[in-house]
């Protein structure tokens, strides 16, 4: 199955901030960019960083699975592997995680490794990783 990438603008109060995190810590790599502006390759899709002067950060979440999940929250799913290895990369980072690497709806079909973390500007994030990735839609 080919997904077509998805694409995303976000705001965010600081531009190297931006680029030093989803290109620097993440290793998303950098596309065009401009004064107000810097696209980034976010596993295989576009998502673009714009620069809101005057944002604030807004912090909602909901329960799942025992964990408050902040909301919105952007993200996306990778293999097993490749998970570990960012969640490895950010932990000895020193990232201040929401939600820590963790098995989320364990024994279940959506059985899931995940993560959430913010961005300098507030954006949160959630990186996944399917135990069975055929799973990824299937009702628990």
């Amino acid at each position: 199955m080919t997904i077509p990438p998805f694409h995303l603008a976000f705001p965010v109060h600081d531009l190297q901030a931006a680029r030093a995190f989803y290109g620097g810590l993440l290793g998303c790599p950098e596309g065009r960019s401009d004064a107000q502006w810097i696209d980034f390759d976010f596993f295989g899709h576009q998502i673009v960083a714009h620069l809101a002067d005057g944002m604030e950060a807004r912090r909602h979440s909901n329960p799942v699975d025992g964990h408050d999940v902040p909301v919105p929250h952007f993200g996306a799913v990778l293999s097993l592997e490749q998970w570990q290895a960012l969640a490895d990369r950010l932990t000895a980072a020193g990232t201040d995680f929401v939600i820590k690497p963790n098995i989320r709806f364990r024994g279940q079909p959506g059985e899931q490794a995940t993560m959430f973390f913010l961005d300098p500007s507030g954006n949160a994030l959630e990186l996944k990783a399917m135990r069975d990735p055929s799973n990824l839609f299937a009702k628990n």
